[in-house]
This record gives structure tokens, sequence and C-alpha cells, in this order.
């Protein structure tokens, strides 16, 4: 499949539920972060071209009060993770707000994996 993305999908160590909004139910939790999409692993797997609202409880951000942030999403894409009794859901979004780039960018910032080397020690 070729690579459709417009930035650098962001690893995410924050424990972080995403629900359907109009329908209640847990999706999963995000694995990963872009201003235009997110994917949330599963235990369910779903269906291609579905279109919901995501409910995104947010982690403890600074200077951010919000618990929640809801997004129009449609699912792009879905396969079984390495895991198998998880699956990995592409979701992109429909329409991302000022204020709600600004909370996906902190939690980017904030809670962003990295695989930063250790620093190298002299010797012996």
């Amino acid at each position: 499949m070729k690579e459709r993305r417009k930035s650098e999908r962001k690893s995410l160590v924050a424990y972080t539920q995403v629900y359907d909004l109009y329908g209640g139910e847990l999706l999963g939790y995000l694995g990963d972060l872009t201003v235009q999409g997110a994917m949330v692993i599963s235990e369910k797997p779903m269906q291609k071209d579905i279109e919901l609202t995501l409910a995104v409880e947010l982690p403890e951000l600074p200077n951010i009060k919000s618990t929640r942030m809801t997004l129009p999403a449609r699912i792009v894409w879905c396969e079984q993770d390495i895991s198998p009794e998880f699956h990995n859901v592409g979701f992109e979004f429909k329409e991302v707000k000022p204020e709600q780039q600004a909370i996906i960018e902190s939690i980017i910032q904030n809670y962003e994996f990295r695989r930063d080397m250790p620093p190298t020690f002299p010797m012996r």
C-alpha cells in the first residue's frame, strides 16, 4: 500500500481512551497521532469507510483545561496487530479546529515515545 500520510506518525506513551461519541462504546487507545489522523489500538476489527465522531479522553497537558476532545473522523484502514488479540485502526480526521490542533500538538510534544539514543559514556 502506498504511503499517503502527509506528516510523520508520532507514537504515544499516554494511556488515552478513544470512544465513539454517539455510540458511547470504547473503541480503544491512541497508538499514534498526527494533526490529520490517529491510529487506535482496538480489541475489535472495524469496517473501512465508516464515519463517526471520536471522543478522545485527554491526558494531563500543561496549560490545557479540557479533559475531552471530539473530532469527526473516517476509518481508512484496519489491520491485525502484532498481538493477534488486537487490531490497529487508522482514522482520518474530517475537520480539526485551531484549538484542537493546539491540543493535538501538545499531546505529541508531551507524550511522544522518543527513541533517543542513550548518552555515550567514556570507555574505561
